[in-house]
């Protein structure tokens, strides 16, 4: 749904998404103070981990967005805020397709987050088993997120999962199979079959190539391009891996202890790292 001149044309709008684990202390709720004390994302005096810090994002309709960071940065715990897995300790979050973007996504009723979950976003996890239902059929786990948005049409369901299943590359012959019996890359594929299964107008991507072989990095990667090319799907990105993010993303963001410390054009960022550590990220995939 495209929403130019309702909302300046944003796809998803984030501002100030804090989450907290720990009551926190005046040293590390105040800012300035918690810039002086804190080590990295931990307060030494009251031992609250801040796993994400005053996190701000704007993304056009159709743009892709890169998250880069190492292990611990906070991008997960973005991605699962976004997806309204995990209830934010601050923020607000506005999407363009919802409200005409005038209503923060997160001050909604329970009902409404499950609206937004199954017919405007889109999430694959990194680990398959929290997206997936393992020992259901692949077509089952596709036609659960139809059901969810309020598909009732069995033959019309049936035919639109053996279509997406097909058009990701699972063969017709294994569409009655469980994901439990399928490879990392293949588990991946339905993960993104059942994703964009309502054609969501944004899509959260989390690592969706760690742990795969190189070819089949790529296949997946051919895959989301092509998805983004013929959808026109929003989307984030998030990786470890700077290569991955060059290949897909407009624009990038590099996250460091829940805080985003450079964000630019990718060409930009990889090209003209400004912040030590995006050098040094820069720097090992030359």
């Amino acid at each position: 749904m495209k929403t130019e001149g309702m909302n300046g044309g944003f796809a998803l709008k984030a501002e100030g998404l804090t989450v907290r684990h720990g009551a926190g202390c005046s040293r590390c709720l105040d800012a300035e103070m918690a810039a002086r004390y804190m080590e990295r994302n931990r307060c030494p005096f009251c031992g609250a981990v801040w796993a994400l810090r005053d996190i701000s994002l704007r993304l056009r309709e159709g743009e892709i967005l890169g998250v880069v960071g190492e292990s611990g940065s906070g991008k997960t715990t973005l991605m699962r805020a976004l997806y309204l897995d995990h209830e934010p300790g601050g923020g607000s979050c506005y999407l363009g397709c919802y409200q005409e973007g005038k209503t923060d996504i997160f001050s909604v009723s329970l009902q409404q987050k499950k609206i937004i979950r199954n017919r405007l976003l889109g999430m694959v996890y990194q680990n398959p088993h929290l997206g997936l239902r393992m020992f259901f059929s692949s077509g089952a786990n596709v036609a659960e997120k139809l059901i969810a948005a309020g598909d009732r049409n069995v033959a019309v369901m049936m035919k639109k999962t053996s279509k997406l299943l097909e058009h990701i590359e699972v063969p017709v012959n294994r569409v009655k199979e469980p994901p439990i019996h399928f490879s990392g890359g293949m588990q991946q594929r339905v993960q993104i079959a059942k994703a964009v299964a309502n054609n969501p107008p944004v899509l959260l991507l989390d690592e969706v190539t760690t742990g795969l072989d190189l070819s089949v990095q790529a296949r997946v990667l051919d895959l989301i391009k092509r998805i983004q090319r013929e959808y026109g799907v929003t989307m984030i990105v998030v990786s470890h891996d700077l290569a991955v993010v060059r290949m897909l993303a407009d624009r990038t963001v590099v996250m460091l202890d829940g805080k985003i410390i450079e964000e630019g054009l990718t060409d930009q960022i990889m090209e003209d790292p400004q912040h030590l550590y995006t050098q040094t990220l820069v720097s090992s995939l030359l």
